[in-house]
């Protein structure tokens, strides 16, 4: 296309000359008829450059005007253009709008927010669930909408792996879950949901369960009173019922550790965070753990060592620290082999403080170790029955650390052993 212009110019100006020199020659003003034709010329492109541009400027959507030559073509080559790239406008403004109406009339919430944490666009449910308004909020940085802490602490984190259940800050008996994607260049994708019905019905489960628990401890601990006094009684008892007292003596014990965890894990529930700290010296309370341990080894003679740093301390409570460090210890001793090693260490480094739990027992398969902390959950439900669990002891650990801001790492293999770490963050270090 450039050497057709460029031949097509070359051939107007050689025709243009030719004839100002035929012109000049038989006239006598040779030089005279030169200037002319060539000012002429000029003047010719000078008017096409200008008609051009009032068509650029002031009526690009009307077709050029007509003429000649190589400004015929490039007022063309440019018309055709505009109506391609006004063709694939149409059809991208198409896919926009079909998906700013799919958007819209999704029941979640969805907002768009750019790098700089500012809200660039929303649908409508957001406006329902979320309270924002349009277009006042446009530009708004969402942390100045949604002030809840909880919310503020989940959006300046890099990590939304998990989602966030807090109430809607339009109705406080609305709970929305959100999630967050990133997308582009630091924008960030905001998805809410309403999770109200979910959410009430844990919380009548977690009611429900706690107030059984409640209510059935008082006729187990008479139950369990009655057996024991049986037992002690002087009177000769038969062998027969010797026997059965002492195995529903077993199975009430038991009824009643189950019923202490629930009731445990039913007031971890209630709150995510510990409001009320105090200093807790763990490598003190982990030395008593080690020694329980070893009782509870007895004939099976595990070796079990405690590596503690000293004078590492956290902010916590110290019963719900001394529950989950113990189950963590008394699961390695039950599920390790006679004479098996189980190591126990606490220490500290630049990330926070931790806790290691580590034995050289069976192992764990990988598809069982994601669901490990899940209440009742059981990897081999014969052997729980026979070292006496409830399934409850690692979901108690979750919460446990959850409350404390901490977090439970598994990694285990077949046959090699297991290692349980409880990480902690460097606000809860005590100093």
């Amino acid at each position: 296309m450039r050497t057709n212009w460029l031949g097509g110019v070359l051939k107007r100006l050689f025709w243009t000359l030719l004839l100002c020199l035929i012109i000049g020659l038989l006239s006598g003003y040779l030089a005279w008829t030169l200037v002319v034709g060539l000012s002429l010329y000029l003047v010719w492109n000078l008017r096409q450059m200008l008609r051009f541009h009032n068509w650029i400027t002031l009526r690009p959507d009307e077709p050029p005007p007509e003429t000649k030559g190589v400004w015929g073509d490039i007022f063309d080559s440019i018309y055709r253009l505009q109506r391609r790239d006004n063709r694939m406008r149409t059809r991208l403004q198409m896919v926009i709008d079909r998906i700013q109406a799919s958007t819209a009339a999704l029941s979640d919430a969805v907002v768009m927010i750019d790098k700089d944490g500012r809200l660039e666009w929303w649908n409508h449910a957001a406006e329902r669930l979320i309270g924002l308004r349009a277009p006042d909020d446009s530009g708004q940085h969402v942390t100045n909408l949604i002030r809840d802490p909880r919310f503020v602490s989940f959006f300046e984190q890099d990590n939304y792996s998990e989602p966030l259940d807090i109430p809607s800050p339009v109705d406080e008996n609305t709970w929305l879950q959100y999630g967050i994607t990133h997308y582009g260049h630091g924008d960030r994708l905001l998805v809410a949901r309403d999770t109200t019905r979910l959410h009430n019905l844990e919380q009548m489960r977690k009611d429900f369960v706690a107030n059984v628990s409640h209510e059935l401890r008082t006729p187990l601990t008479v139950v369990v009173g009655y057996l024991e006094t049986l037992q002690d009684s002087d009177e000769p008892l038969s062998p027969r019922w010797k026997r059965a007292l002492q195995q529903m003596q077993q199975q009430a014990k038991r009824m009643q550790s189950l019923l202490n965890d629930l009731l445990m894990l039913a007031r971890l529930e209630t709150t995510d965070e510990v409001s009320e700290v105090q200093r807790v010296d763990v490598p003190r309370l982990l030395l008593g753990i080690r020694q329980d341990a070893i009782a509870l080894s007895a004939e099976r003679n595990h070796r079990i060592s405690l590596e503690a740093d000293e004078g590492l301390c956290l902010l916590g409570i110290d019963p719900e620290l001394r529950s989950a460090f113990s189950n963590l210890v008394f699961n390695a001793v039950k599920y390790t082999p006679e004479r098996g090693d189980i190591q126990i260490r606490w220490w500290r480094d630049e990330r926070g403080a931790h806790l290691s739990v580590s034995d050289n027992g069976t192992g764990i398969a990988p598809q069982h170790i994601n669901r490990l902390t899940e209440r009742f959950y059981r990897v081999d439900s014969s052997r729980s029955t026979n070292t006496g669990g409830t399934g409850l002891g690692l979901a108690i650990v979750k919460h446990v650390l959850l409350r404390h801001q901490g977090k439970l790492d598994i990694s285990s293999s077949l046959g090699k052993g297991s290692c349980f770490t409880c990480h902690f963050p460097t606000e809860r270090v005590a100093v």
